[in-house]
């Protein structure tokens, strides 16, 4: 993942993250190379902030 997709403040939804996250699963065919992986846990990290977002913002 670029470094300017990451930039602080922007905080795209869970449910485009959740898409971005299959659709990296689906690219590498179910077995993720050290690249994927890295961009997979910063997916999943900006996808769990964002779903705590959402929770508190509901609240």
């Amino acid at each position: 993942m670029s470094p300017e997709s990451m930039s602080p403040g922007s905080m795209r939804s869970a449910e485009d993250l959740n898409e971005q996250i299959r659709a990296l699963w689906m690219r590498a065919g179910g077995s993720l190379s050290a690249e994927e992986r890295a961009e997979y846990e910063l997916l999943v990290v900006e996808w769990a902030a964002a779903i705590r977002g959402e929770v508190i913002e509901a609240a």
